[in-house]
């Protein structure tokens, strides 16, 4: 065997306290996976892929330089093939597992947040992928790229990731949402945008002891005026309750009589007839956002235990899961993956995820030292630290970011990227017309 790389032995000890060689070996056991002793064996194979994720997701080629490893291209590509996506998810949940141990800040009452939402990479453009993801509508066929469509959950103290739906394109945020309620706790709150707000999502929460904090959909009517009425033309549809003060009130909603197309006739049949729930109105003070008034729904019933202001505050840290998705997909990366087949793209989103959870822990590591939130720690400034590393050497203090209450800026970009035109048409059939007109474009 060739001499180890720093790198890669750095990535063997910084794996070590959450994912030991052991974890390896007995979560290829639980999956049925069986092996030989080999150079690419399961532990080498996601060593590796790890060490590649970390680079940026680098070529294959460049792990023989970065790992000083004999790595062949269609050996490493053979060995992930036979690595179970089974064994990558069982690794996540163990990372994930480390955020569990974390005493979350004490004005949230002791309650665990998760933050849930969707996003989406790109494939390369093969049939398989084409097939089983699909490319958006405004895409002719042979010009786009299959893009699959991704629903994170995400530990709000923490950051980690605790798991990743891998779904076609146009499937409703929904749909999968109830697929990640097994990764949650009896007291454990889910907070969400407007996609994931209603009755059946609320009701399947509660019937498990969990609760949901979601922004309210802008086609529920409401009204904080007491005693209104409710079920005519223009009128909200639930039934008042109760005045917890201004713009906070207790409310009961109805079941709908239409099932939601996400669910089993037999899960929406179990659902109870009514639900009571507490809708809540704030206000953003901060000139210049989009959004100035934010109306919320949650099953956080009693306002003695969870004030109007820390339903407001755990709200507002939903926000962070769009910075975990801007990490993953620009700072590792994650934009634009490689894989060619379905199964493949799947195990690489994983890796993805372990990795992000590798810098995670350490954010919160660096936190405990410093004595800040994870939250402020830099994330690219700990992906520095663990790619210059030397074996052996400990966590330095790490940038902590300033507090940027209400910070808001202008959603464009100034990087104009290139001028070169957007291909229209099939590759093939621009190459026909390369030829027909002497090497020049139509």
């Amino acid at each position: 065997m060739a001499i180890v790389s720093r790198r890669l032995e750095r990535i063997k000890q910084d794996l070590k306290p959450f994912i030991s060689n052991t974890d390896i070996e007995e979560a290829c056991r639980q999956a049925g996976h069986r092996w030989r002793s080999r150079l690419l064996d399961p532990i080498a194979t996601i060593h590796l892929f790890i060490l590649q994720i970390l680079h940026a997701n680098t070529a294959i080629r460049h792990l023989r330089h970065l790992a000083k490893y004999p790595v062949k291209p269609a050996a490493f590509c053979k060995a992930r093939m036979r690595l179970p996506l089974a064994v990558l998810q069982s690794l996540l949940a163990k990372t994930a597992a480390a955020a569990g141990n974390q005493e979350p800040p004490a004005d949230w009452k002791g309650l665990r947040a998760f933050l849930v939402d969707g996003s989406s990479s790109i494939t390369p453009d093969t049939p398989e992928l084409q097939k089983a993801f699909g490319q958006p509508t405004g895409q002719k066929p042979g010009c786009g790229f299959p893009v699959p469509k991704l629903l994170g959950l995400f530990d709000a103290f923490t950051g980690m990731v605790q798991h990743m739906l891998v779904q076609p394109l146009y499937t409703h945020d929904l749909t999968g949402a109830w697929r990640l309620h097994k990764y949650l706790r009896p007291g454990d709150l889910l907070i969400g945008d407007r996609g994931f707000s209603s009755f059946a999502h609320l009701a399947l929460l509660a019937v498990q002891g969990m609760h949901g904090l979601f922004r309210l959909h802008q086609r529920v009517t409401v009204s904080f005026k007491r005693y209104r009425k409710h079920g005519g033309k223009g009128q909200p549809t639930s039934r008042y309750i109760k005045r917890l003060g201004k713009n906070d009130q207790l409310v009961e909603w109805q079941k709908p009589k239409v099932k939601a197309r996400w669910m089993t006739r037999q899960q929406h049949n179990e659902l109870p007839d009514t639900l009571l729930v507490r809708e809540l109105r704030y206000y953003l003070p901060a000139k210049g956002q989009r959004t100035r008034i934010v109306t919320v729904v949650t099953t956080l019933l009693d306002a003695q235990q969870y004030p109007y202001e820390l339903i407001a505050r755990l709200y507002g840290v939903r926000w962070t899961v769009e910075t975990h998705f801007a990490e993953l997909k620009t700072t590792l990366d994650m934009r634009q993956v490689k894989c060619k087949t379905a199964e493949g793209v799947r195990k690489e989103l994983a890796v993805y995820c372990l990795v992000y959870n590798l810098v995670r822990a350490m954010m919160v590591e660096a936190a405990s030292r410093q004595d800040v939130e994870p939250g402020r720690i830099s994330f690219v400034d700990t992906v520095r630290w663990v790619l210059s590393a030397d074996p052996g050497e400990a966590l330095c203090d790490l940038i902590v970011n300033p507090q940027r209450a209400d910070r808001h800026e202008p959603r464009v970009i100034k990087d104009l990227k290139d001028t070169y035109r957007k291909m229209t048409k099939p590759r093939a059939e621009l190459k026909k017309e390369l030829h027909l007109w002497g090497g020049r474009p139509k």
